[in-house]
């Protein structure tokens, strides 16, 4: 009887799916880019052009913000998780949805 090896989990998934992750390819060092409007409109560039997505070009650019928001949370300073939500308010005006 064959004995299925057991993987090894990642202790760090999250960044194992934001780089390997189907939905978008993103810019290099986006998340830390300067201002929000260059976070949101690095991340409006990378989801219009993907061609993997798999719902809406705004959805997918939000979700991905999101879930670095999520992930990097206990590790982010005050002032970068509040630029990241400025760049959810940049994405938002970015694609007219708010």
């Amino acid at each position: 009887m064959a004995r299925k090896a057991k993987r090894k989990k990642s202790k760090r998934w999250s960044q194992r799916v934001t780089r390997e992750s189907d939905a978008l390819t993103l810019d290099k060092g986006v998340f830390t880019k300067r201002t929000p409007r260059a976070i949101a409109m690095s991340l409006k560039r990378s989801s219009d052009r993907s061609k993997r997505r798999k719902s809406g070009a705004y959805r997918s650019a939000m979700s991905m913000l999101t879930f670095y928001i999520n992930r990097a949370g206990k590790d982010l300073s005050a002032t970068a998780k509040k630029k990241l939500e400025r760049a959810k308010d940049e994405l938002r005006r970015l694609y007219g949805k708010g």
